[in-house]
């Protein structure tokens, strides 16, 4: 079983023959070139459906599967390693160790990129006040520039 969340309950049902590329692409915001790719590059977790005359449908899970792709790439995932993910649920039952260490994994990462991004907020912070103190204060003239000297911009 595919382990992604359920849509909204308000999502519009996908119809049972699937959903053309353009329909798929409108409903996950994501291009129809990036779909493609997606399916080349063994993103996929299930072969994506064709018709008789080989144009792609796509069907609930498939949707499903390209949100959960989307969102790992968000947030940093590499390729390869959302390759991996998806080598290892297609796979099925068996494997759930390695996945849960590679998503872990990946946690961590991110974890440490959000302190990251944490610590240059708190520079940008100082940044901003000392730009509204100076303002507030009608000598924004003495921050640094380049060419002159002048207090700490």
């Amino acid at each position: 079983m595919l382990e992604v969340n359920r849509p909204p309950v308000h999502a519009p049902a996908v119809p049972e023959a699937g959903l053309s590329i353009a329909e798929a692409a409108r409903r996950t915001g994501v291009s129809v070139h990036t779909l493609r790719y997606y399916e080349r590059a063994g993103l996929v977790v299930t072969p994506v459906g064709r018709t008789a005359g080989g144009r792609r449908r796509y069907h609930r899970l498939d949707l499903e599967w390209i949100t959960v792709c989307t969102k790992l790439r968000a947030t940093g995932m590499p390729i390869k390693t959302i390759r991996r993910y998806a080598e290892l649920v297609s796979a099925g039952y068996g494997n759930e160790q390695e996945r849960l260490a590679l998503l872990e994994t990946h946690r961590a990462d991110m974890i440490a990129k959000l302190a990251e991004i944490q610590e240059n907020l708190r520079l940008i912070d100082h940044k901003i006040d000392v730009y509204r103190g100076r303002l507030a204060a009608g000598d924004a003239d003495r921050l640094w520039a380049p060419g002159r000297p002048a207090d700490s911009g």
